[in-house]
């Protein structure tokens, strides 16, 4: 069994290495979940990036895993008419692949992260083409396609420089960044960093304009820094405990007339106008009256709490990590309403539905392994009516979203919204009913 086991480890490899290198002509027929366009060659998935539905491209075969093969782009024979210039000179083959899609005018950007949901929910929930056809809304825009990111997220490349991960690899240092606050910009410019313990590091803007810097550290090794420049400094130490340095520990943001504070390690979408247009998406869908009670699930600093808080009863925030429960805390400080749990959502569901607790509502915004089953099944037994789901990652949504309907939930909405142009990433709000 063993020695066959071999055979069949040789054949692949021998199969992998003689599509390497491969020359094929291929027609774009679709986006994949990733960004890169979608072909077939010989019945079997090849993804190219940097092109675009509707494309014909003389490509390379770069390599295989499992049955899908990975190509480069070699020539583009034919292109599509949503193709446009990119502003970015690290945008392109081999350089940074932040930005997977500045080549793709904005409104087909839109277009094609309605199909990449529309398409996971299909694939990876099972869910029928009639259903998906009827809840989907069209994809509400950015508010700014460019300098949005109020966070620039840096990792130290091979050479000792700060970076942006590389397509094939590795990190890219970068001397602009379009999709990011120009601030931040400058003050990556600025900055002469030798500290080793360092593999990554954000430069992070608020509303108020206050600069910070988080490093991300491999050692609880405080560094001796000194700086004239207008930044707080902070650490984030491999418990991911923070630790202030210089100047304020957290970052202020105004949203829809509410200031939030963000502890460095806390987490906060980097949008920051697009999380209002969130914000006000999840209040408009969740249709909360008077009186109900509401949960808010994985709830980070409180954002969603706040605006809840003005009509319901009951708000009860869960949120596991300590910094962003203390953020939550000053936030809602003042709200008579909300009750504020620190702990994992599995368990703290758990003991509610031990406690009796009942609930009429909740809101959910899970990291992108989603909600998983048990808590969808305590959301049933705390009486949740309507739930309003916020997603990042369109294949764990599609698998919950199964989950839900197989619990006795109906689909009623699905709203992408686009927090990230120029980017494949797309967020939505999948409201449910019971």
């Amino acid at each position: 069994m063993a020695k066959r086991r071999r055979a069949q480890k040789k054949q692949g490899r021998a199969h992998r290495s003689a599509d390497r290198g491969r020359q094929v002509e291929l027609a774009i027929n679709d986006m994949a979940q990733g960004g890169r366009g979608l072909a077939k060659l010989d019945g079997r998935p090849v993804f190219v990036p940097y092109t675009i539905p509707g494309e014909s491209v003389a490509a390379e075969i770069t390599g295989r895993r499992g049955s899908a093969l990975f190509a480069r782009g070699v020539n583009l024979r034919a292109a599509s008419a949503d193709r446009v210039a990119p502003r970015c000179s690290h945008f392109g083959p081999g350089r940074c692949w932040e930005c997977q899609w500045q080549h793709i005018d904005y409104p087909a950007q839109l277009l094609l992260k309605q199909d990449v949901l529309a398409d996971q929910l299909s694939r990876q929930g099972k869910l029928p083409d009639a259903l998906i056809h009827a809840v989907m809304r069209p994809v509400l825009r950015a508010p700014e396609p460019w300098a949005y990111n109020h966070t620039l997220r840096l990792s130290r490349n091979q050479h000792g420089g700060w970076g942006l991960r590389r397509d094939g690899g590795g990190f890219e240092a970068i001397e602009e960044c379009l999709i990011t606050h120009p601030d931040l910009l400058d003050l990556l410019a600025q900055l002469d960093l030798d500290y080793p313990p360092a593999r990554r590091m954000a430069l992070r803007r608020g509303s108020d304009g206050r600069l910070m810097l988080i490093f991300d550290v491999s050692a609880e090794e405080a560094p001796d820094l000194q700086t004239d420049l207008p930044l707080s400094v902070n650490l984030i130490l491999p418990d991911r405990e923070p630790i202030n340095l210089i100047g304020d520990a957290f970052s202020h943001y105004s949203i829809a007339g509410h200031d939030f504070r963000v502890t460095a390690g806390s987490s906060i979408r980097s949008n920051i106008a697009g999380v209002e247009l969130l914000v006000a998406q999840v209040i408009k869908a969740l249709q909360l009256r008077d009186g109900e009670r509401a949960l808010d699930l994985y709830a980070g600093v409180g954002i969603f709490s706040a605006f809840l808080a003005r009509r319901a009863a009951l708000v009860t925030l869960v949120e596991s990590y300590p910094p962003a429960v203390s953020d939550a805390d000053a936030n809602l400080q003042g709200r008579g309403n909300v009750d504020v749990i620190e702990g994992q959502v599995e368990a703290v569901l758990a003991d509610m539905t031990d406690a009796g607790a009942r609930y009429d509502v909740a809101v959910a915004d899970p990291p992108s392994a989603g909600l998983g089953q048990a808590v969808i099944q305590h959301l049933t037994k705390l009486g949740i009516e309507r739930l309003v789901y916020v997603s990042g990652d369109p294949a764990s949504l599609a698998r919950d979203s199964r989950k839900l309907l197989d619990a006795g939930y109906q689909l009623r909405s699905v709203q992408p919204i686009d927090l990230a142009p120029q980017t494949y990433y797309i967020s939505a709000l999948a409201t449910f009913e019971r």
